[in-house]
């Protein structure tokens, strides 16, 4: 089968927080044939990890790096290793994905009031403002 996981579906499987959606949610993985696994349904998942359960930002990264190079799994491969460079640099993941798909729509500049991400795109080679 193929399918489009639903971000409690990659909580569940990756938490284990719940023996059964655990036990569910990873059946469904394993034998699914193909895992569309969506921008959003990516950056929830890291902000459920990262501030709901609070792991470490190399568990995280890991996690994400699995569902990357699964041989069933397909992503915007370009977009999640942006997203993965900013979450690595101490960045949140979704800004690394909303400047990589920016740039990817024709947007020059990524401009934003966050000045942690202005400075970590910047030291990347990006182009980024920071709003005042």
């Amino acid at each position: 089968m193929k399918i489009t996981a639903d971000t409690n579906v990659l909580v569940r499987a990756v938490l284990q927080d719940d023996a059964a959606q655990c036990r569910s949610a990873r059946e469904m993985l394993l034998s699914a044939t193909l895992i569309a696994v969506s921008l959003p349904s990516l950056c929830e998942l890291v902000w459920i990890l990262r501030r709901g359960a609070k792991l470490p930002r190399e568990d995280i990264l890991s996690a994400v790096r699995a569902l990357l190079n699964a041989g069933n799994v397909v992503m915007n491969r370009p977009a999640v290793e942006a997203g993965l460079a900013m979450l690595d640099a101490g960045g949140d993941f979704a800004d690394g994905i909303m400047a990589y798909e920016g740039k990817w729509l024709g947007g020059e500049t990524f401009v934003s009031f966050d000045r942690q991400a202005v400075k970590l795109l910047s030291e990347q080679g990006e182009r980024a403002q920071l709003l005042t």
